[in-house]
């Protein structure tokens, strides 16, 4: 027991930094109308909040693995941690549109690097035969952030004021830095560790093209020069990153790790399931918004409950991951994750509540079994050594893998609203009231139209999405084929002794 609480709360205080990187996505995109009702501008202006957010976290994230080897992982993570409330700090005083957006971006660096620090970190204090109950608590921050974020920002949008999304970072991270300086193990960075300039100018400059490409996309046109030179140019720089880190003597990031294969495995998996926790989290809240009315609380809080499930499962599913290995948890997980999923298609402007949270929770059943297993096999399948890379490279998969996912979804679902619009909007019969010029119309007829407007707009949103959640379905119960081959690894404990025999 006493070995236990060494290592649990430690654990704990690196759920607190997870948790605030993957909250503040989604907390954000509540908020967004409120702050355009601020600051004006088009939305597509204001979308840049999150645009660029996620732009840098492209950018950052492949420099946290260089950043804890070269100054150590603990005071990286203090450093992100304080960081992260300063950041947040700054966009909560922020006084226009322009001023916030760059302030995102600050937000972003050290948002970008807590996850993968703290990653690294929980397989560095954990012992071996502890990592499932390890990541089971860890887990939730990356299932509770995004179904949170929605609940939180809806509140604080609805009744308070908007700038509250980000001033509730400051004293959780604050606090959160004292504690991680006063708890933590503290371990020496790597002095002869290069930086690896090249490496970091090619993965950077082509993260940003290929997720500038995917947000602006259904904007400026899939087909237009701009997205085709950004996609090119972007694929180029990460085939160039690639044979860049295959040939120097320090790699920013150990690329090798995918040679590995229980490893690139669970990266096609998580992404996987970064995609449905993305996007569902993203279009059901919109739905039960535009499509039924709801305010964004009560939106948000339809969503609690599969959360709470998810947050349930995942410390119990570490126990059993101890016990009978990964396989038949990513399996199984899979399988009822895609079944709920499955289960949304069945949206309609008429379902109800409790539908909404039925299906979402049979959903975050199948998160809760399958998202640790899946995470914690691939990264223990790595030698100590190349765990820091790993977990990097876990981030950018399921950061970049996610965003792009929700870009591409997005992009469809607004194209298919627009062919159903027209499609059954072509179906209604013309009036046959005799024609009236400007101004003209009466209010009832006008009220008649407008309803009958809103009633279409939402089967057709209904109708897209129900698409897309078919989409999502199949795209997780494919991924069941990688999980039958998961297995806990043998070696890994002679692995991480000779990794650190060869480190001192």
């Amino acid at each position: 027991m006493t070995s236990t609480v060494r290592w649990l709360l430690p654990v704990i205080l690196l759920v607190v930094g997870n948790f605030m990187a993957v909250l503040d996505v989604t907390i954000v995109n509540v908020a967004i109308p409120a702050i355009q009702k601020d600051f004006g501008g088009s939305l597509d202006d204001v979308l840049w909040i999150a645009t660029a957010y996620t732009l840098m976290l492209g950018v950052v994230v492949p420099l946290s693995s260089w950043l804890g080897e070269r100054f150590g992982l603990t005071l990286v993570y203090v450093l992100s941690l304080a960081g992260f409330a300063v950041g947040s700090a700054l966009c909560g005083v922020a006084g226009n549109l322009g001023t916030l957006i760059a302030f995102r971006v600050l937000q972003a660096i050290p948002g970008g690097v807590m996850p993968v620090v703290a990653m690294t970190l929980v397989y560095r204090i954990v012992p071996r035969e502890k990592l499932g109950v390890a990541m089971g608590v860890f887990g939730l921050g990356i299932i509770l952030g995004p179904a949170a974020g929605p609940v939180l920002g809806g509140y604080f949008v609805q009744y308070m004021d908007w700038r509250l999304v980000f001033y509730v970072n400051v004293p959780i991270g604050v606090l959160g830095a004292i504690a991680a300086y006063l708890l933590l193990p503290r371990g020496p960075g790597s002095l002869g560790r290069k930086f690896d300039v090249p490496g970091f100018l090619c993965v950077g400059v082509g993260l940003f093209a290929v997720l500038l490409a995917a947000s602006e996309g259904s904007n400026w046109g899939w087909d237009g020069y701009r997205v085709r030179m950004l996609f090119v140019g972007g694929l180029l720089c990460l085939a160039l990153f690639v044979v860049i880190e295959l040939d120097v003597e320090q790699p920013l990031l150990d690329l090798r790790a995918f040679a590995v294969w229980p490893f690139t495995s669970s990266l096609l998996m998580l992404t996987a399931l970064q995609i449905n926790l993305l996007a569902l989290s993203f279009f059901i809240p919109t739905f039960l918004q535009q499509g039924q009315g709801k305010q964004a609380f009560d939106a948000g809080v339809l969503m609690l409950p599969a959360a709470l499930v998810t947050g349930v499962c995942m410390p119990m599913v570490g126990r059993l991951y101890d016990r009978v290995g990964p396989r038949w948890l990513g399996v199984s997980g899979l399988l009822i994750s895609g079944y709920g999923t499955y289960l949304m298609c069945r949206i309609t402007p008429e379902m109800t509540s409790s539908a909404v949270i039925f299906w979402t929770c049979v959903r975050g059943v199948g998160l809760g079994l399958s998202i640790m297993p899946i995470m914690t096999a691939g990264l223990a399948a790595l030698p100590t050594a190349q765990t820091n890379a790993g977990s990097a490279l876990s981030n950018v998969a399921r950061q970049c893998g996610g965003a792009l996912g929700l870009a591409v979804l997005s992009a469809v679902s607004t194209s298919q609203q627009a062919q159903l619009l027209a499609d059954r909007g072509a179906l209604i019969p013309a009036s046959t009231q005799p024609p009236t010029t400007a101004g003209s119309i009466s209010p009832r007829v006008f009220a008649s139209m407008y309803g009958k407007y809103q009633y279409l707009s939402s089967q057709v949103l209904a109708s897209s999405y129900a698409n897309l959640f078919l989409v999502i379905a199949l795209l997780t119960a494919a991924c069941v084929g990688l999980a039958l081959f998961l297995r806990a690894p043998t070696n890994t404990s002679s692995s991480a002794k000779s990794a650190d025999a060869a480190a001192h």
